[in-house]
């Protein structure tokens, strides 16, 4: 009852999206061989699934990988299907977004259905650790005796848990800063800002000098919101920033976090230098790959994109994620997706699911991955891979991406929220009206953790 009460309250709570399921046709064979077969194959398949052996099975996998990423999966799925040993096929299936699959993933779980591999962005955890839908990574790994250092630390520590590893990284990403070198050099600026003041420091220089149009192309993200506050080495919420237990409210509000990232913010709206370019994280990229703009903030995995629109314009430059304060200590956080593993009371299965998801993330597939998606390769000796040394020689750019990583710490995981999908609807709307209305960055903060915490205790509420 526990699981469907939180699976329906936070269908309500998360962004709504597609439910549409994949029909899938059987035949059937009602001749005496076809019988036959049909025996064997049950035969086989009950004594795989009481030796947990994956031999001649089948498993789903959900994920939310689109155009080039999707086809980049479908490469990793086919290759797997075709060089392991073990008889296991991987189905895979598009979902939609992020926000699709976690809804479709509830509405099966309620139907008692559902994958046995599915792919959730960072902001789902906390919900996939409270579903107790899924047998936490770590427990695969531990029978399998499997050496977790083989995964970046940094990366691995968002999904880490009192310990416990609860999903395996797959499609990581940080946010980094993006500028146009020949507008830099036109204005005769070496030094690349590495704060918000420095940003505006150098302001009118880019304007008048340089010949931009915009500053910098700030696109109004949740997500960049969460970094500023691991930049300033602040908590977004309590209860160790949700790790040590469920958060019970934001802390942004009381340890002066939100409102430095916020008056930061505004003194670069006010100024003209950021002017409102909409909502989400690629809402800044446009006039940034236009030549309007000499800076903006975006997702390591849109480097590939943002070169492909720049078609050679000017010289795109990397940077670290802007500190709010010069005196910033922290780091930031991981973004993107990881692999859950869904309990399915099928031995067999989970064998397969593991078997599978260390291929996903051994050092040739994700050299591969980092290759053809832009993502980090969330494996340590992928670096090693002829395929990743080649990546970076042609796109030095992600090297900045790269060591940003290296010089965060875990400290830097950033929070685990129930409600964070909503929270970040929230924060962007509080920083748009701010921006729009002239509001006070105090005021603004106020109203961002009255609904985030109403939010919290609503879902507490149904859950405890």
């Amino acid at each position: 009852m526990k699981k469907r009460a939180l699976a329906m309250s936070m269908a309500v709570m998360m962004a709504a999206g597609a439910l549409s399921g994949c029909a899938r046709q059987t035949g059937t064979e009602t001749s005496s061989a076809g019988s036959t077969a049909v025996e064997a194959q049950t035969t086989a398949a009950q004594t795989a699934e009481s030796s947990g052996s994956p031999a001649s099975t089948t498993i789903t996998f959900w994920h939310s990988m689109g155009g080039v990423n999707g086809e980049a999966i479908d490469t990793l799925v086919t290759k797997f299907n075709k060089e392991n040993t073990s008889g296991i096929t991987v189905e895979a299936q598009y979902q939609g977004s992020y926000d699709d699959a976690i809804n479709k993933l509830k509405s099966a779980q309620i139907g008692n259905m559902g994958a046995d591999l599915v792919q959730i962005y960072d902001i789902g955890t906390r919900f996939m650790i409270d579903s107790g839908w899924v047998i936490p990574m770590q427990e695969l790994i531990n029978e399998d005796h499997w050496d977790l250092t083989q995964v970046e630390p940094n990366i691995a520590a968002y999904y880490t848990v009192n310990g416990n590893l609860y999903s395996m990284p797959f499609n990581s990403s940080t946010p980094i800063l993006y500028y146009n070198k020949d507008i830099f050099t036109k204005a005769g600026i070496t030094e690349i800002p590495d704060s918000l003041p420095g940003i505006v420091k150098i302001g009118d220089d880019l304007i008048g000098k340089g010949g931009a149009g915009v500053v910098i192309s700030l696109g109004i993200y949740g997500w960049f919101f969460e970094q500023f506050t691991c930049k300033q080495q602040a908590q977004y919420a309590d209860n160790g920033n949700g790790r040590e237990e469920a958060a019970t409210a934001v802390d942004f509000d009381k340890n002066g976090a939100g409102v430095k990232t916020l008056a930061a913010w505004k003194d670069l709206a006010d100024k003209g230098y950021a002017p409102n370019v909409g909502r989400g994280g690629d809402a800044g990229l446009a006039d940034f790959s236009a030549g309007k703009a000499a800076m903006t903030l975006g997702s390591t995995a849109s480097l590939k994109q943002i070169l492909n629109d720049v078609n050679g314009k000017f010289e795109v430059g990397t940077a670290y994620f802007p500190k709010v304060s010069d005196d910033d200590k922290g780091g930031v956080s991981i973004g993107g997706g990881s692999l859950w593993a869904l309990n399915n009371e099928d031995p067999a299965k989970q064998q397969a699911v593991w078997e599978f998801v260390k291929f996903l993330v051994s050092p040739e597939s994700q050299a591969y991955w980092n290759s053809q998606t832009g993502y980090f390769p969330v494996t340590v000796a992928a670096h090693n891979e002829a395929v990743f040394k080649d990546n970076i020689a042609q796109y030095p750019q992600f090297k900045t991406a790269i060591d940003q990583l290296h010089d965060s710490t875990p400290q830097s995981a950033g929070a685990l929220l129930s409600v964070f999908p909503e929270a970040r609807q929230i924060v962007e709307t509080e920083i748009e009206n701010m921006i729009n209305n002239k509001g006070t960055p105090e005021n603004a903060v106020a109203k961002m953790a009255e609904s985030i915490n109403k939010s919290i205790e609503d879902y507490n509420l149904i859950n405890n």
